[in-house]
């Protein structure tokens, strides 16, 4: 490992610490689970609450190193930016909730936009059936020049704990197995293994660190876009 890899690695292991050196002593209002691995899910971000985010990943799967911020503007909405290290790069998202009538989700957006890299944004469409314990997700995303499949499940045992498998069709992308864990009502993290759709089906890792802030307002259970 050269130098400046190894002082970025040193770098992100004191991030992460000292995130949850601060975070766990924060008192909180609520605790919930939210997105899975690599999909997008048709569940939004509450209205006021602002989610900050550290991912770390195998730089096979997207940019090695990214900051994110998601922010629910209305029981309807969301918008969400990442920052990207290496390439140095902005990505933009947003979600919209066509149907918010639980158990039965829909929701249509656009992910992964990078003005920066002249990179298109991905437009998709996604429905969900989200029970207190099962969420199943299915939806087509246009990535390119050609159409994707999508399809997500997850099992939560209570508010801290949640199991995650999810697809996305193309050889570039894969399945996932992870699980989320609920450090305290608003810090959670996200570990994840890739199986990359390829020939080779190798394998990627990835864990990503929350922490969601409460602005204003209360809303519908949260969820997560882009990568």
């Amino acid at each position: 490992m050269d130098t400046a890899t190894n002082k970025t690695v040193k770098l992100s292991g004191v991030i992460v610490v000292t995130i949850f050196a601060i975070f766990t002593n924060v008192s909180s209002s609520f605790a919930t689970t939210k997105g899975l691995s690599q999909i997008v899910t048709p569940d939004l971000q509450p209205n006021g609450d602002l989610s900050l985010s550290l991912q770390i990943q195998d730089k096979r799967i997207a940019n090695p190193y990214q900051l994110q911020a998601e922010l629910g503007l209305t029981r309807w909405a969301e918008v969400a930016a990442f920052r990207g290290f290496q390439p140095d790069e902005w990505i933009f998202g947003t979600e919209i909730g066509l149907l918010r009538k639980e158990p039965f989700l829909l929701s249509v957006g656009f992910v992964n936009w990078s003005p920066h890299l002249n990179v298109d944004p991905q437009p998709y469409i996604e429905a969900g059936y989200y029970t207190e314990h099962h969420k199943v997700i299915v939806g087509a995303i246009h990535a390119g020049y050609k159409n994707e499949a999508i399809l997500g499940y997850a099992y939560d045992f209570n508010e801290r704990w949640r199991v995650q498998v999810d697809f996305q069709s193309g050889s570039e992308n894969s399945s996932t197995i992870g699980f989320t864990c609920n450090v305290t009502p608003d810090f959670q993290f996200n570990p994840a293994l890739y199986v990359n759709n390829g020939p080779k089906h190798d394998l990627f890792g990835y864990i990503v660190f929350t922490y969601t802030f409460h602005l204003w307002g209360r809303g519908w259970p949260p969820g997560r876009i882009g990568r």
